[in-house]
């Protein structure tokens, strides 16, 4: 790690404190953006180590991985640690991949918004919802500009926070084409989703529909994400009432090197959700080749364009024939998965980072 001199200015800083080993989207979102930043030449601020980037140490403690003490060991640093950084480095614009940032500082900064989902479907005693109600709209109103990543997003920091339209710049995210390629792997008979499992996930309409498919018995549904210890044995519990537990798969976290292969041999992946700000697993099955079941509001037909199935995902009748038709039409299959191939190729993260690059520049 390249550690920096305090006398030089570092026009730019770009706040990397909540990366970590098991990344979620925002963290992989992060991840995968800073390198194409470097023309910028940034100082990363940073737990992490970077050797090929001028680096500041952070605390460890400010990630996901320590739960909700994470959060608020962040949400302090950035608001009484984060102001001196910025100050000692002479810095010009902080860029920060979520919308965190010192506010009534004297700061300038750009930030990074992903979507409204806690205040859509807001969770009793959850602090994510007055975090989004009270300390957000304080960051975007502060910042000099915001990046989201998409149309739908953008509407939503209109609609619910009131900002300026000209504010705000779209631009889409993108997939990791490494690890999510077409693996030409023969396909088995389950259906997958890849995901968290809150209620707006929409998983116990996706179990309910999986459950009326005739012949049932010969597919099975594969859930990819962490468990969680409040929703997930409500599921199993559904499951068990439908007398389909055999046949539902909790999978808890699958990892990079095991995703791919999962995804490929998927008879298809089938996202239900009820809102996205973006929705990567619908952008990476269709770079796998892997049929795709979506639903058809939020950002999730901006992903998928016309190389999926989009279905209404408050009905479930509508899931199960879309499960029904990929079971038996094997040229809409086909179809499905040479449109998805060429729709995912529309997408990088190169693309994402020279965007976000002319963005920056103009406020640096």
């Amino acid at each position: 790690m390249n550690i920096i001199n305090n006398s030089f200015s570092n026009q730019l800083i770009i706040n990397l404190s909540i990366l970590f080993s098991q990344p979620t989207g925002i963290s992989n979102y992060a991840k995968n953006l800073f390198t194409y930043l470097k023309s910028l030449q940034p100082t990363l601020l940073t737990a992490q180590n970077y050797p090929e980037y001028t680096c500041y140490p952070v605390p460890n403690n400010l990630t996901p991985a320590h739960g909700t003490k994470g959060h608020l060991n962040r949400l302090l640093w950035t608001q009484f640690q984060l102001p001196k950084i910025y100050q000692s480095l002479k810095s010009n614009l902080l860029f920060s991949p979520i919308p965190e940032a010192p506010l009534y500082q004297n700061c300038r900064f750009i930030v990074m918004s992903h979507d409204m989902i806690p205040l859509r479907f807001p969770k009793p005693f959850s602090p994510l919802t007055p975090y989004h109600r009270y300390y957000t709209p304080q960051v975007l109103n502060q910042a000099q500009h915001i990046i989201c990543n998409s149309q739908a997003t953008a509407k939503d920091l209109v609609d619910f926070f009131h900002i300026p339209s000209n504010k705000i710049t779209p631009i889409p995210l993108a997939y990791d084409s490494s690890p999510f390629q077409f693996l030409n792997l023969p396909t088995r008979n389950y259906f997958l989703y890849i995901g968290r499992q809150d209620p707006y996930k929409n998983l116990q309409r996706l179990i309910t529909a999986f459950s009326a498919l005739p012949h049932r018995n010969d597919y099975e549904l594969w859930l990819a994400g962490p468990y969680d210890k409040r929703y997930s044995p409500l599921l199993e519990i559904q499951t068990q009432e439908l007398g389909i537990s055999h046949l539902v798969k909790f999978l808890n976290y699958v990892s990079y090197d095991e995703l791919p292969i999962i995804i490929n041999q998927a008879i298809a992946l089938v996202f239900p959700s009820l809102w996205e700000g973006f929705g990567l697993p619908v952008l990476e099955a269709m770079a796998c080749g892997t049929p795709v079941i979506t639903s058809n509001i939020s950002s999730l037909p901006e992903v998928a364009g016309d190389a999926a199935i989009l279905i209404n995902p408050y009905n479930i009748g509508e899931i199960t024939a879309a499960m029904q038709t990929i079971v038996n039409d094997s040229e809409t299959r086909k179809q499905l998965s040479e449109k998805g191939l060429k729709r995912a190729n529309q997408f990088s993260w190169e693309k994402t980072g020279l965007a976000t690059v002319e963005v920056l520049k103009q406020y640096l």
